[in-house]
This record gives C-alpha cells, sequence and structure tokens, in this order.
C-alpha cells in the first residue's frame, strides 16, 4: 500500500477503551502533543459487557486512578444510575464502591471529555502496523496509508485485536458489540518478534425490560448515604433518584436445557480455543462445574435511562441463540422476556505481559508501550488503570524523565502491573482483594493519601484540589494527635456508656487514641467524653481518623513488612545479565529469570520458580560486581 506522512505528535495512542481514554489524557495533560487513533468514534470507552464500574478491589482502582488526575472516577460519577457500598459489614480493607453506569451517557461524556482536552486530537482509523527504526517505535500506519510519527506510542487495542465472535455454531472475525476488528496490527507484533497467545472473554444476552415480570424478582437498590469514586465530587452531587437492579435466580430446568445443548456449546465442542476467565465464567461452565449448585443468581441491571435494554448479569454465554432464548424463559421474572441481542464469547490476542517492563514499555521494542486487555486483563477498571500508568510513562519518555513505577506497596494498580509483568498470566487477569499482601494499607478510603501527591508533581492535578489534600492531610494529623493528649476519664457518663455496651468499666483515664481503639467505641462516642476537635471535620477526615486509630497495630506490622521490601527493591539489577555465569542457581529459576529479565532482586523474588536460595547467590554475584551482560 502506498504511504503519505500525516502529522507528527509526541504520543500517539491506539485505541479508545477505558485503557486509552486514560493513557491520551494523561499524555496530553502533561502537555504532549497526543493523537488518540480509535476503529469507531462511536465506541469511545464502550462498556461492552457489565454496564458499572468498581466492586471488590476494581473500585479501589478507580479511586486510585482519580488520586492520579484521571477521568474513569470523575465520568461515572457524572453517569451512574445507581450506587452502592458492598462489603459493608466487613473491614475497610475489603469494602468496595460499584456503581451502575448510564451506558450510553458513559461513553458520551468522555468522548465529550476527549475531543475538548487541549493538546488531544481525537481521529478515527485503524492502526495496521508500527513504524520500527533500530528497534525503537517511531509511529504507526493506517489502514488508509497515514503515517503518523510520535516519540513514544501505547498500543490499548482490547479485544479487537483479531477478535472473532462466537455464538453457538456461528462464528465471524469482529471487535467487541459487532465492531471492526484489528487484523494486521497483531500480525505485526508477530513479525517484530512479539509473543500473543489467545484469550476468550464473553458477555450475557440483553433483554426488553418492558417484558421483565418484577414481581418474581428482588429489588436491589441503590444506597441513601452520599459516596462517589472521585475525590472531586461533592456530596450534594449524589443522586436521589437512582434506578433498582433485581436479582433473580436459575433453577433445576434452567440447568437441564444447559445440560442437554451443551454438544452445541462452544465452551465444551472444541469451537473456543482461547482461555477464559477463572472468575467470570460462562452460565454453561458454571452448571458444568458447579453441579451441586441448585441454582446460580442473576442480576438485571438496566443499561441506561433512555433504554429499555436490560444486562442479565452471570448469564454469560456462547449457547445458540434459540437455546439462550429458552434459558432465559426457564429463570423467574423472564418467563416472557424478549432478547434484545444474544450473549457472545470473543476470542482475541493478548501479549504475553512478560515481555513488558514495569513502566509497560515493552522490553521487545524501545519507545512502545502496551495497556489494557490487550495486556491479559480482564474489566473496565483493571485497563483504565494500566492506561493512566502508560500515558504517564510515554509522556516522561518523551520529556526525558524518571520513569513511573507503582511498586506493591503503592496501589492496587501496581500488585496488577508487578503480576503480569513478573509472573505473565494464563487466564484472563483480574483484580482481587486476595492479590495484595498489603490490602489494609491500600485501601479504598486512602487513595487520594497514597497517590495525589505524585498527581500533582506529573501536572494532573489541579492546584486547588492539591490544596484541599493538604488541608485534609493537615485535618487528620491534627486530630490524631490531639486523640493521643486528651484523655477519657471515669466518669459515670462513661461508665454508664461501657455498661450499656457490656463491658469493664474505666479503673482510671485513658488516652482518647485507646479510647477509641476499642471495637465498641466509634469516633461519634469518643467525642460526646473529650469534645469535639476546635475545627468541624469533614466526614472523611473523621473517616480516616478512627480506621487509622483502630488499625493502627496492623497498620504498622504492614509498614515494616513494606520497608523491607524497599530494601529489596531497591536493589536493581543490572540489564541482560549473562545468568548462565551464575554458578549454583536451579535450573528452573535460571530458565524464568533470562525469560523475564527482572529489573529488581525484590521482583525476581517474586517469579514462581525462583526460590530464596537463588534470590541470595544472584544477591551475592550482584554485590561482588561478578556479573556477565549477554552480548
Amino acid at each position: 500500500m502506498k504511504t503519505y506522512d500525516s502529522k507528527t505528535y509526541d504520543v500517539i495512542i491506539v485505541g479508545a477503551g477505558h485503557a486509552g481514554s486514560e493513557a491520551a489524557l494523561a499524555a496530553a495533560r502533561m502537555g504532549q502533543k497526543t493523537l488518540l487513533l480509535t476503529i469507531n468514534l462511536d465506541m469511545v470507552a464502550f462498556m461492552p459487557c457489565n454496564p458499572s464500574v468498581g466492586g471488590p478491589a476494581k473500585g479501589t482502582v478507580v479511586r486510585e486512578i482519580d488520586a492520579l488526575g484521571g477521568q474513569m472516577g470523575k465520568n461515572i460519577d457524572a453517569t451512574y444510575i445507581q450506587m452502592r457500598m458492598l462489603n459493608t459489614g466487613k473491614g475497610p480493607a475489603v469494602r468496595a464502591l460499584r456503581a451502575q453506569a448510564d451506558k450510553g451517557q458513559y461513553h458520551r461524556v468522555m468522548k465529550d471529555t476527549l475531543e475538548n482536552e487541549a493538546n488531544l486530537t481525537l481521529r478515527q482509523g485503524i492502526a495496521d502496523a508500527l513504524i520500527v527504526e533500530d528497534g525503537v517505535c517511531k509511529g504507526v500506519i493506517t489502514n488508509t496509508g497515514a503515517r503518523y510519527l510520535a516519540d513514544a506510542v501505547v498500543l490499548t487495542a482490547g479485544t479487537a485485536s483479531r477478535g472473532k465472535i462466537i455464538i453457538g455454531e456461528l462464528m465471524y472475525s469482529s471487535g467487541p458489540n459487532n465492531s471492526i476488528p484489528s487484523i494486521k496490527l497483531s500480525e505485526n507484533l508477530e513479525t517484530l518478534g512479539f509473543k500473543l497467545r489467545r484469550f476468550k472473554t464473553g458477555t450475557p444476552p440483553r433483554v426488553d425490560g418492558n417484558t421483565i415480570d418484577y414481581s418474581k424478582t428482588e429489588e436491589q437498590p441503590g444506597d441513601t448515604t452520599p459516596n462517589a469514586f472521585s475525590y472531586e465530587t461533592p456530596d450534594a452531587a449524589y443522586l436521589t433518584d437512582q434506578l433498582s437492579c433485581w436479582m433473580t435466580y436459575t433453577n433445576a430446568t434452567t440447568h437441564q436445557i444447559i445440560r442437554d445443548n451443551l454438544d452445541r456449546a462452544p465452551m465444551f465442542s472444541g469451537v473456543i480455543e482461547g482461555v477464559g476467565p477463572r472468575y467470570c465464567p460462562s452460565i454453561e461452565d458454571k452448571i458444568v462445574r458447579f453441579a451441586d449448585k441448585p441454582r446460580h443468581q442473576l442480576f438485571l441491571e438496566p443499561e441506561g435511562r433512555d433504554t429499555e435494554e436490560y444486562y442479565v448479569g452471570d448469564f454469560s454465554t456462547s449457547m445458540p441463540e434459540e437455546v439462550q432464548q429458552k434459558m432465559l424463559h426457564s429463570v423467574a421474572g423472564l418467563e416472557h422476556a424478549e432478547m434484545m441481542r444474544p450473549g457472545y464469547a470473543i476470542e482475541y490476542d493478548v501479549v504475553e505481559p512478560w515481555q513488558l517492563k514495569a513502566t509497560l514499555e515493552t522490553k521487545v521494542i524501545e519507545n512502545l508501550y502496551t495497556a489494557g486487555q490487550m495486556n491479559g486483563t480482564s474489566g473496565y477498571e483493571e485497563a483504565a488503570g494500566q492506561g493512566i500508568v502508560a500515558g504517564i510513562n510515554a509522556a516522561l519518555k518523551v520529556q526525558g524523565k524518571a520513569p513511573f513505577i507503582l511498586k506493591r506497596s503503592d496501589a492496587y494498580i501496581g500488585v496488577m502491573i508487578d503480576d503480569l509483568v513478573t509472573k505473565g498470566t494464563n487466564e484472563p487477569y483480574r483484580l482481587l482483594t486476595s492479590r495484595a499482601e498489603y490490602r489494609l494499607m491500600l485501601r479504598h478510603d486512602n487513595a487520594d493519601l497514597r497517590l495525589t501527591q505524585q498527581g500533582y508533581e506529573f501536572g494532573l492535578i489541579s492546584e486547588d484540589r492539591y490544596q484541599n489534600f493538604l488541608t485534609k492531610k493537615a485535618a487528620i494529623d491534627a486530630e490524631l494527635a490531639r486523640l493521643e493528649n486528651v484523655r477519657v476519664k471515669p466518669t459515670p457518663e462513661v461508665q454508664a456508656f461501657l455498661a450499656e455496651k457490656q463491658v469493664a468499666p474505666l479503673k482510671d483515664g485513658v488516652l482518647g487514641v485507646d479510647f477509641l481503639k476499642r471495637p465498641e467505641v466509634t469516633y461519634a462516642d469518643l467525642v460526646r467524653f473529650v469534645g469535639a476537635a476546635p475545627t468541624a471535620l469533614d466526614h472523611r477526615v473523621i473517616e480516616q481518623v478512627e480506621i487509622q486509630v483502630k488499625y493502627a497495630g496492623y497498620i504498622r506490622k504492614e509498614e515494616a513488612k513494606i520497608a523491607k521490601l524497599k530494601r529489596l527493591e531497591a536493589k536493581k539489577i543490572p540489564d541482560r545479565i549473562d545468568y548462565s555465569a551464575i554458578n549454583g542457581l536451579a535450573t528452573e529459576a535460571r530458565q524464568k529469570l533470562e525469560k523475564i529479565q527482572p529489573e529488581t532482586l525484590a521482583q525476581a523474588s517474586r517469579i514462581s520458580g525462583v526460590n530464596p536460595a537463588d534470590i541470595g547467590i544472584l544477591s551475592v554475584y550482584i554485590q561482588q560486581g561478578k556479573i556477565a551482560k549477554v552480548g
């Protein structure tokens, strides 16, 4: 194909899903002339699967994106139709905010944000190949022959990468939601030496809300207590006219229909080759794997205020369309439901993520970054979290500045990226609270305290927001200091309170901070006896004070572990060292180290098959400077 030179940019982002949108905004807001290239302008920040944002671990990621100056939190706060805090009966480390999105509005608001961002050009086009010179990425070539040059390129092609939709016996080349797939870019990446593999994900049918019998379902309303994903969203903006979701269940008839048609299920007939997500299986996979379960819960979720489409959550399937209809009609409340769109499975290419650095720059090609589902993750939030990190690092690379690396102790985003680049993934990766060993430190409520300073230094946090952050931080510190000095005395009022709580009375006065550590005492209880702070405190400040006091002992233990980890992180491993020259390394350890090329001893210690003895040997060789480099 004849090519022609088009404009030159600082940064090019390929793909305008959740990863691409965050990457483009970050790079542009950091002052870089940025091009965001997408297959279809009507699919910007589209939600081809669940119309929701947040949930366990994922909700924390959205807060982290917001603390760094990203857009996802603001966008969902502007477009949600329902908001709920999950796990409220559990500790702060696992509480999670989740919102139902108005699917169409979410896309429109994000597209409007991108269109009106200074330094950012949004353009429709298909990237077919990368321009690479001497191992350095210099730009992209589109299917129309346009050559766009840039100092850094971020690929966020998602499930469009050689996408193939499967519904029963029907298979066809397609991106998500019947969009155009990206074919030649995957082929180009393989030519350039990248290792790719096939993953699979799926989506459930959508039904007409007018044909649902809600009397046979359980209503799931939103919360009345104000909440938000973005730290900039005021409580006064909280919606009072939220839309409800509805819960129903599969039953023995549903399960029998599925069993009777397993020979037509692509998941079991061998049609689907890609590996599916472990933690979001199809309904047919659930019936086979959990044959002892008499029912599985389903959630009927509205897709927006201006549509009657309902998403049948937890009912992902790639069964033939007529079988899907029978399955739906067997469910209480859906006996007469009209299916507006069938569910489907989609196979797509992913870049093996061990080929990436912790910055998400590839080890194969310099100045090339990848982010999102292209790296093997599942979920909008995981994609957006990678997107903002890749966008920041692309901008920093152009500026000639040090890279931005989030460690496991910094953020859930850091946990995810470290897992991907250190261990790779054999299935679509999903963030879980159990993946974070420091999850008590990585709570949804303190993301601003952890990351706002860095977002501000990158120029992604406004001066007003930064000053508000400093004010909040100072208020927390001041109140914690006050509680270290005031005393709760064994007055009749205090003793009566403790008797009511059925706990032992005070024998002597105690510090306010020690009184608050008691499980039965809240901050509101405490101020009855020691008085309120000199200045009225925001409820978010009070939340931090209470959590930091009650979990102080556990937090100190995690801080000690993190300090030890940072010492290992500080021990850098030279680039491209010759592991075969290190005597004493186990064979498996040598093979894994050569494949992944860890950047620090801490990262090396997390590689499966590398044991403490191997780390000890490696550490000694580095200290003695004995290691020869490859080539």
